[in-house]
């Protein structure tokens, strides 16, 4: 699944979702057989609730500022800035303010061994 846009020219991912009054928006950038690709936008004051999956995974903030807890620990996570999420580990996404996050599940070896240095 690609859901990206078919021109190939660069895009900035923020303005590819678009927030909904009183809601958390999702859309599937690229989904393939090694991971994928989600948008978030989030209104003021919604979440997603704590859950734990299999896969580690990578919040990156687009714009805004997103309360991440994991593992029952509470991060503020500014535009810009990404947070790992361990596999197996609870986890949960909120928006005080409105905020855009990108979601990368599962991380690949290529990535992680990236993010090392």
């Amino acid at each position: 699944m690609n859901d990206l846009p078919s021109d190939n020219a660069p895009r900035a991912l923020d303005a590819l979702i678009a927030y909904q009054e009183g809601a958390v928006v999702s859309r599937i950038l690229v989904k393939a057989a090694g991971g994928s690709l989600t948008l978030f936008a989030f209104d003021a004051g919604q979440s997603l609730s704590e859950h734990t999956v299999p896969n580690e995974a990578l919040v990156l903030v687009l714009d805004g500022t997103a309360g991440v807890t994991v593992g029952g620990e509470r991060h503020e996570v500014r535009t810009g800035e990404s947070i790992r999420l361990p596999a197996g580990v609870t986890h949960a996404v909120e928006g005080e303010r409105r905020v855009q996050t990108t979601l990368q599940a599962p991380l690949t070896v290529p990535y992680r061994l990236a993010m090392t240095y």
